[in-house]
């Protein structure tokens, strides 16, 4: 029903436009008496097999939903519905921005991609955390987290603590997001120095809630690094170094990808559509080359949730063999809709 009827409607309008319209129906939908309950029976697989266990959670299943699809924590309740085993809201930035100018949102037809140039548009943390105090507790929920395009380089790692800080309570992991290319003043944010220094910063305050007893609902939790699908060997290394020098309890990979290397999309077309992170089918091979990777060099010492390009069970079970421990769909559940969910945890349960 979705790639027959729904999808083709949708991609009639303006992404962007049709992304928040699609929010309203969701939301309007399941408040309707036993929708949700259709929904569940209908993408939901309940299997104690597809249980996974990483950095002290218990995941009912290991396909979740990437950031950046529900920034500001409006939807993930209903979402939880459509069979995700856990969700990860923001990118979440201290104060509420509007992002990038319009028009920053562009789908690639015949690649099954998608190029945005957002500039992390979300509505702050504040504005989460009310959000987040809704929680239904369906499932493990993520927090994203990273700085104002606004602030100066001296205060990113203030901008990620005050994140940090108030989001703690209200998310069960988080991740630094560092590899955005659509923020501003970016480079200092791809220096290893630098990210050594932001990530010990946050673990020295996660450390101390770990050891004070005394506040409600402040023990420890996972930190992972979400990192770009461009890096090459060098700074795949780097990465491996740091993930073990600041003891972080995992890596994503990957982010949106700068290289237009490949696309079935015009020159004229690319060029209309300007600068932006490219995501979906086009970096699949991309992303699955680092989950390599960091897998292979590291020895599997820590998980890494894979992400990139997932548009089939198929390519969800090509992370996992890379060596993706947990995977996220963004694109993927955009083309193919809310059965690919069920595809491949079926799958996966087949491998088993």
């Amino acid at each position: 029903m979705y790639k027959l009827l729904l999808r083709p409607l949708f991609f009639l309008f303006d992404p962007e436009k049709i992304h928040y319209f699609t929010f309203s129906l969701i939301r309007f939908t399941s408040k309707i008496p036993g929708v949700s309950a259709v929904f569940r029976s209908l993408y939901t697989v309940n299997d104690e097999k597809l249980e996974r266990k990483f950095f002290g959670l218990t995941f009912k299943n290991p396909v979740g939903l990437a950031a950046g699809f529900d920034k500001n924590a409006v939807l993930y309740n209903e979402l939880a519905d459509f069979g995700f085993g856990f969700i990860e809201i923001g990118t979440v930035t201290p104060k509420g921005q509007d992002g990038n100018p319009k028009k920053r949102l562009f789908r690639l037809k015949d690649d099954r991609g998608i190029i945005n140039r957002m500039g992390f548009n979300n509505a702050g943390v504040e504005a989460a955390i009310f959000q987040l105090k809704k929680n239904k507790g369906k499932l493990i929920i993520g927090g994203n987290i990273g700085k104002n395009t606004n602030t100066k380089p001296e205060n990113y790692t203030e901008d990620y603590l005050s994140c940090f800080n108030a989001l703690h309570p209200y998310v069960d992991y988080f991740v630094l997001n560092v590899s955005c290319p659509n923020v501003g003043s970016h480079a200092k944010l791809n220096d290893k120095d630098y990210l050594k220094e932001l990530i010990s910063a946050i673990q020295k305050v996660n450390t101390a809630f770990g050891n004070d007893a005394t506040k409600r609902n402040r023990s420890a939790k996972p930190i992972l690094l979400k990192i770009a699908p461009d890096l090459n060997d060098v700074q795949l290394d780097e990465i491996v170094e740091l993930v073990n020098i600041t003891k972080l309890d995992g890596v994503i990979a990957s982010n949106t990808s700068m290289d237009r290397s490949g696309l079935k999309a015009s020159g004229d077309l690319l060029k209309a559509i300007g600068n932006g992170g490219l995501s979906g089918q086009p970096i699949k091979d991309k992303s699955t080359r680092v989950i390599k990777y960091l897998s292979k060099k590291s020895n599997k010492s820590f998980p890494i949730i894979g992400v990139g390009g997932i548009h089939s069970a198929n390519d969800a079970l090509e992370k996992i063999k890379a060596g993706a421990d947990l995977v996220q769909i963004y694109t993927g559940f955009i083309y193919e809709g809310p059965k690919l969910i069920k595809r491949i945890n079926k799958a996966i349960l087949k491998t088993l």
